[in-house]
């Protein structure tokens, strides 16, 4: 899960990430309007924004129309000042997903991510089965016919984004896109070792992850 947080705030912004960094997400960070406009504009690889209205340069329910006039349909929580009414009606109409007032609760924080990310991908539970395979999104755990499996947080960020594409191509470029947050190197030939390690730790019965040459890989459907 890659998440952007638009917020002017520094401290509030250091608590947000650290607390979505430990519960698995790539985060990045941007404090004002302008900036969140342009990192909107020229990747499309987020599962979630979490905004501020009062930003800076360019104000969040303008960042917020940008982005629904584009047509992007990234999940948008909004944060507002607890006696900010007006602009909160404003936000959803506008096309935010929800909202929470400050001052707030990280734990409440977590859960709402967790659920607009869910909804952003069309599930509507937090495990996602594969065959024998279980993923819980919330706990990050993994498990194949209940017995748990030991996975890195590198891998466990692979198994996620392949699962949520099952059946579907995943290029290496969109591996990175999606686990790596700015300024973080990693390369192709690094995903392919993690990719390497998650095979040796999944691939049992009917559980395949095929590689495209060139192309990247897939987490094969299984069928009844």
């Amino acid at each position: 899960m890659r998440i952007l947080i638009a917020e002017d705030d520094q401290v509030l912004a250091d608590g947000l990430m650290r607390s979505l960094r430990n519960a698995g997400a790539a985060v990045d960070h941007v404090a004002s309007g302008s900036e969140a406009d342009t990192a909107l504009l020229t990747n499309t690889e987020f599962d979630l924004l979490i905004l501020d209205l009062g930003l800076p340069k360019l104000h969040g329910l303008e960042v917020l129309k940008r982005l629904r006039a584009r047509g992007q349909t990234l999940p948008v929580l909004i944060l507002t000042a607890a006696d900010g009414v007006d602009e909160r009606v404003k936000g959803l109409d506008y096309g935010a997903d929800d909202y929470m007032a400050k001052p707030f609760a990280l734990s409440e924080l977590e859960a709402r991510v967790r659920a607009l990310t869910r909804r952003g991908m069309g599930a509507a539970s937090s495990t996602i089965k594969h065959g024998p395979l279980e993923y819980d999104q919330t706990g990050r755990v993994a498990s194949i016919d209940g017995k748990m499996v030991d996975l890195s947080a590198r891998e466990l960020g692979l198994l996620e984004v392949l699962l949520q594409r099952s059946g579907r191509l995943v290029s290496k470029e969109q591996l990175v896109e999606r686990l790596c947050e700015w300024g973080e190197e990693v390369s192709n030939n690094a995903i392919e070792v993690y990719i390497h390690r998650l095979r040796k730790k999944i691939e049992k019965g009917p559980i395949r992850i095929a590689t495209v040459r060139g192309l990247g890989y897939c987490l094969e459907k299984i069928t009844p």
